[in-house]
């Protein structure tokens, strides 16, 4: 996997949000908690399930819940009132999903994972902001996540309508102008139509998983081997999730 890195960081905010959500996990107690996993954590779901600890093994499991998603044999794991509550007492998600806000893409049902299986953060195209990045860190910073998965989408609304809006320069209405300007990089103004369209979409995840990736944080993390930032698509025709790059 090839990471691009840019410098987007901002140490200091990034070390006073650490101070912040690690003091808001202490008056919460109970609530929301979480630490780092070791290999082979049981699950709660069922036996025999491990949560995933390296970034390897949680893209595997992706990997196998979508396969099952695809050729409907979903399982809807951790479900069950055993597995509600035990995470009254705290939760260990092995992957966080960056993923679109589009109703068609609920990732915990594209990954066939269940309850305190994944944190995810849903933007419209993905598109960051600092709440968006401060979720990201949180999940990975203090509860030890090791994969990010950035998941782009066919048919994506709010590609179409930055792509629409950057080519006739019609600002949109209210908060939705910046969105135009956080995707307008990922447009190819070389390609017309749907093609456009498309490849917009899967460029944007590239730009973003590139984003993510240069925090400096993160990127400790990935340099260690601890965490995996890769991005991905899935297609509406076939609910296949792709690895892209």
């Amino acid at each position: 996997m090839s990471i691009h890195v840019e410098s987007h960081g901002r140490p200091g905010r990034r070390r006073l949000l650490r101070v912040v959500l690690t003091g808001t996990v202490a008056l919460g107690a109970g609530l929301v908690a979480g630490s780092p996993r070791t290999p082979d954590t049981p699950v709660a779901g069922g036996p025999g399930r491990t949560r995933p600890a390296t970034p390897a093994s949680a893209l595997r499991e992706l990997e196998t819940g979508n396969a099952r998603w695809r050729t409907l044999h979903e399982r809807h794991p951790d479900e069950t009132r055993t597995v509600r509550q035990t995470l009254v007492g705290g939760q260990h998600p092995f992957a966080v999903v960056l993923g679109c806000v589009d109703s068609r893409v609920p990732p915990e049902l594209v990954f066939d994972q269940g309850l305190g299986d994944l944190l995810t953060v849903r933007s419209a195209g993905e598109v960051l902001d600092e709440a968006v990045l401060g979720s990201i860190a949180y999940g990975v910073l203090e509860l030890g996540i090791p994969l990010i998965v950035v998941l782009g989408h066919q048919s994506c609304g709010a590609v179409a309508a930055a792509v629409r809006a950057a080519g006739d320069g019609a600002p949109l209405p209210g908060h939705m102008q910046y969105l135009v300007d956080q995707i307008r990089p990922a447009i190819d103004r070389s390609l017309r139509g749907a093609a456009l369209i498309d490849a917009a979409i899967t460029a944007n995840v590239g730009l973003v998983r590139a984003r993510l990736a240069a925090e400096p944080e993160l990127a400790a993390k990935i340099a260690a081997g601890d965490l995996a930032v890769v991005g991905a698509r899935y297609e509406l025709t076939s609910q296949r999730v792709r690895r892209l790059g």
